[in-house]
């Protein structure tokens, strides 16, 4: 994409309403504008990062055996009666009616669509166990939305339902869930830590909460440092390999981590004090087992081997797909602006022409910008008549991972300047070297649209 012709409403100044760093740079990387309060339009850049983050996310569902689908966002409320929950969710629930007098509600979730949609066409065993799972846009009304995506009204969130003939297979479903998330997230930059958690309004025995670590989180944690350590990597992990999921959970989960919520002093004291750590952290992610909660409420059972009437256990797993964008900004940032990971970034590449309007200079940057493209990846030329610090600040702000500069007297010797945003290290290399080490970089972070 060349700049001149992109949309990208970059804000020179930090606006007064943003509290938090990552609100304050989406607004002014042009990725949101806010509509009303907790309510953001997503500007060509946030929708960028926003569909990598989902690709990812789906990527890594279908890994596990997953199925996408896709439930409406206004819902009955009858189904919410069914389950017991219409009238103790809470004033975050937005209710309204139709025309013809029903109540309807905005989706804050999805439990109950799930659970009928499941009791509509899977009657045997034989055809668990079942994950179903959707992306899809959800409301709650905050009394005070604020930080931006962080905590906004309208939010994009990832939602899986799981359904099984047993607990024991329902806690494999539930390890599965957390392993996978452990690598999705390893994929967006993100060290995510699982935390036992409160399970609030949704219900449940089981529940892990995934926290990135920052300044700004609304939660207080606490963790061994140990934990910080763990990588998932790139294992070859079998999903339905009960031993090796559990094995997985059990690195992962063994040493303390806990929210403020479910912190046991007692336990904590057990670490060694040289390892115990008290920060804040962003909640991305939540896994829950809830048994036959939803199922016995609404009548979902299937058909059982000996042909009697069959419990089914339940989990739901949640991501949030556009709270992530903030997470990442408050993991990843400088003073001068976004960090994006490899993985999420939404160009792969800038390029920035010193002297446009040049020939040898504008030659040199079409040629970069046809190599890149023809290699699959997405290079963001800055081609405008601009002076060359006004260039280098919206790159800086924007956040690409890898920055080309292409001017007359590096081309004079042959090279170009390639820089890497998170370090600021710059190397002179030939424009064909630098081409070629950009796609080396970005070869294990290939991946298809969804």
């Amino acid at each position: 994409m060349r700049l001149s012709r992109y949309f990208l409403p970059v804000l020179k100044e930090n606006p007064s309403e943003a509290q938090i760093v990552s609100h304050r740079l989406m607004l002014r990387a042009g990725m949101i504008k806010q509509q009303s309060a907790g309510i953001y339009s997503w500007l060509p850049l946030g929708f960028k990062v926003l569909r990598k983050i989902e690709n990812i996310v789906h990527q890594e569902q279908a890994r596990a055996g997953h199925i996408p689908m896709q439930m409406p966002t206004l819902q009955s409320a009858d189904l919410w009666r069914e389950s017991g929950r219409y009238d103790g969710y809470g004033e975050e629930m937005l209710r309204m009616q139709d025309r013809h007098g029903r109540d309807m509600l905005f989706s804050p979730t999805a439990e109950e669509l799930f659970t009928d949609v499941f009791r509509a066409h899977v009657n045997s065993y034989k055809d668990l166990p079942l994950t179903l799972y959707q992306i899809q846009w959800k409301f709650r009304d905050e009394i005070r939305p604020r930080f931006g995506v962080m905590r906004g009204r309208e939010f994009y969130m990832k939602d899986g339902y799981t359904f099984d003939l047993t607990k024991e297979d329902a806690l494999h479903a539930y390890n599965r869930h957390l392993v996978s998330y452990l690598r999705t997230y390893e994929r967006m930059g993100l060290q995510a830590i699982p935390m036992r958690a409160d399970s609030g309004p949704i219900g449940g025995d089981n529940t892990h909460e995934f926290l990135v670590l920052a300044e700004t989180g609304e939660s207080e944690v606490f963790y061994d440092r140990e934990i910080t350590d763990l990588k998932f990597g790139d294992r070859a992990i079998d999903y339905d390999n009960v031993d090796q999921c559990q094995a997985v959970l059990e690195e992962f989960t063994s040493r303390y981590a806990r929210t403020d919520e479910t912190h046991d002093e007692a336990l904590f004291n057990e670490v060694p004090e040289e390892r115990r750590r008290v920060a804040r952290g962003i909640e991305v992610g939540q896994i829950f087992y809830f048994g036959t909660k939803y199922s016995e409420a609404m009548g979902a059972t299937v058909q059982g081997p000996d042909g009697k009437p069959g419990e089914v256990h339940m989990g739901s797993h949640g991501i949030g797909v556009s709270r992530l964008l903030g997470a990442i900004i408050e993991a990843s940032h400088d003073e001068n602006g976004i960090i994006w990971p490899e993985g999420v970034t939404p160009f792969h590449v800038g390029i920035v022409n010193l002297k446009q309007g040049d020939d040898e200079a504008d030659a040199a940057c079409d040629a970069l910008y046809q190599s890149f493209t023809a290699a699959g990846l997405e290079p963001l030329y800055d081609d405008r008549k601009e002076r060359a610090g006004g260039k280098f600040a919206t790159m800086d702000l924007i956040g690409l991972p890898w920055r080309i500069t292409v001017g007359p007297r590096g081309l004079k010797n042959g090279v170009v300047e390639l820089t890497c945003r998170r370090t600021g290290n710059s190397e002179e290399l030939p424009p064909e070297q630098a081409v070629q080490k950009i796609i080396e970089i970005y070869a294990p972070h290939r991946v298809h649209v969804f």
